[in-house]
């Protein structure tokens, strides 16, 4: 069987004998333009010469907006130049120049470093405190280095640090700055990298980061080679483009949008979220909206602050050494007809949420004793604390067992705890009588009193939010982490030109250059020659 003949061998005469016309012809900047001159005077017999003509050679294609100016000028559509207003062309110039003003990036890392300072500054001054505060403590007779009073902190309403109007002023700019540098640079890149960009000439594929000839090659195998390994391959005549890694190219985009949704959340959380705490005992009932205040502008109530809140039970867990390690509440949601629609024990880091409401388990408390006087009750006795320093606590109370002596003290037995597990008694004169546990139900007579310490009531501190920022903030930060994922990827670009037998192959990557050469070179191996006829015949 014959061979067969390798086309891209094959060679056509061209029709253009002459080298510089073939050049002239062929250039892609070559542009001709007819200036007639003509003359009349009115009432003269003289003939004039004909016209003059010039042909002028422009090396580049005159500019959109030359060619505009050209059409306005010369009548085209019925308007001069004259008649547009040099304020309209300036108006129709000033978006332009402040997005180009806001995307600089020098500008946009100032944003964010005076919003980091804001920031810090607010984590030195107390926040939401009252003016009587600051005036005490940042006194104009005693001012912080000097300088600093209260002044400093409540005209500016650094009191609000993140509701303050210079910080979301701060915040807006910002935006305002990514927002810019997605319209003028990241989406340009992206239309640019989305573009075929064939390279018509091997000079200019020579130029690239990567490049390499292959002689006896076919620009085909080439681009099946590359598909085989990922890339977006196309043709067009002798040219090759290919691609691999566009996602790169978006995650700028995304990572701006991810902080706008970050910094949109946050300025919600902050301007239009409500707070509040309580402190409430095993049994008692109290309503959303009584606990709830708002703390900004944008604050807006919810449905759900008319549902009410059962403590069911407060108990708590405690170490070997006796120690409190974790505490809970047993608690349930009301609605107006006093049927239950949601249940569930609470306790740290693992709080209830309904209906954009968020309750948390931070505190707790000794509200009362529960004991038996000489067979007598049970009755309540109110307990206060008595001293807190850090995770230490000391709850008392005071069970009053006869008359007042000379002094006017009154006398009876006083009873102290650290915990609910148990309770230290003292008698009258105040020396150490006992210790019993609520659980034990053992009885002990103190000054002719017969006590029986028959419960501990504990109380439970609840901090309740509602926060309608937070799951902005929330997908913000997982939008940030996806794109900034995703940015790490590389955009590898190849072109390659068939010149004869031979391709001329370039590419580039944005990241990872030095993998890159090798990865070239191990697909350009891959690549199979071509054998000529003669080589086919010899075989």
């Amino acid at each position: 069987m014959s061979p067969s003949l390798n086309p891209l061998r094959t060679k056509f005469p061209s029709p253009l004998k002459s080298p510089s016309l073939y050049n002239l012809c062929n250039s892609r900047n070559l542009h001709i333009r007819l200036h007639l001159q003509i003359r009349c005077n009115q009432g003269s017999t003289q003939q004039k010469p004909n016209p003059k003509k010039k042909i002028v050679l422009f090396g580049a294609a005159p500019s959109v907006l030359e060619q505009k100016d050209r059409q306005v000028n010369s009548g085209d559509g019925g308007t001069t130049s004259s008649s547009t207003p040099s304020m309209w062309r300036f108006v129709k110039r000033v978006p332009k120049r402040a997005l180009t003003l806001l995307a600089n990036l020098p500008l946009a890392i100032a944003e964010m470093g005076a919003i980091a300072a804001f920031m810090a500054l607010a984590t030195i001054v107390e926040q939401g405190e009252s003016l009587e505060f600051y005036t005490s403590k940042y006194s104009e007779e005693n001012p912080v280095l000097g300088f600093f009073t209260w002044k400093w902190i409540v005209y500016p309403g650094f009191d609000h640090m993140f509701t303050s109007p210079i910080f979301l002023g701060l915040l807006v700019l910002l935006g305002a700055s990514l927002m810019a540098c997605t319209y003028t640079t990241q989406l340009p890149l992206v239309k640019v990298s989305r573009r075929w960009s064939f390279l018509q000439s091997s000079e200019t594929i020579r130029k690239q980061e990567f490049s390499d000839s292959l002689p006896c090659a076919s620009v085909q195998d080439l681009g099946a080679i590359l598909m085989g390994h990922g890339y977006e391959v196309f043709l067009k005549g002798p040219s090759l483009y290919a691609f691999k890694g566009l996602a790169s190219r978006f995650a700028p985009i995304g990572v701006h949008l991810a902080m706008i949704l970050i910094m949109a959340g946050s300025t919600l959380s902050a301007a239009g979220s409500f707070k509040g705490s309580i402190t409430v005992p095993q049994g008692l009932n109290f309503v959303v909206g009584d606990v709830l205040a708002p703390i900004g502008f944008l604050s807006n109530p919810l449905d759900s602050f008319n549902t009410e809140v059962h403590v069911n039970r407060f108990f708590m867990d405690y170490y070997e050494t006796g120690e409190v390690s974790q505490f809970y509440s047993d608690i349930s949601l009301l609605n107006f007809e006093g049927k239950e629609v949601m249940r569930k024990t609470i306790r740290v880091n693992d709080p209830l949420r309904y209906g954009g409401i968020t309750i948390y388990q931070t505190d707790w408390g000794i509200s009362a004793l529960q004991i038996s006087k000489n067979g007598e009750g049970p009755f309540n006795l109110a307990v206060a604390p008595l001293q807190r320093s850090g995770d230490f606590k000391l709850f008392g109370t005071f069970l009053p067992t006869g008359e007042s002596d000379s002094s006017g003290k009154v006398k009876g037995i006083s009873m102290l705890a650290r915990d609910l597990q148990s309770i230290v008694l003292y008698d009258e004169e105040g020396k150490f009588a006992g210790v019993r546990r609520p659980s034990s139900k053992l009885p002990i007579e103190i000054n002719g009193t017969k006590i029986v310490i028959e419960d501990a009531i504990g109380s439970t501190g609840l901090d309740l939010k509602a926060d309608p920022g937070v799951p902005i903030v929330y997908t913000g930060f997982g939008a940030l982490m996806l794109t900034t994922t995703i940015s790490l990827l590389s955009h590898s670009q190849v072109w390659a030109i068939q010149d004869g037998s031979t391709v001329v192959v370039g590419a580039k990557r944005n990241r990872g250059k030095i993998e890159f050469s090798k990865e070239m070179n191990v697909l350009l191996n891959k690549v199979p020659e071509l054998v000529s006829t003669n080589d086919a015949i010899d075989s």
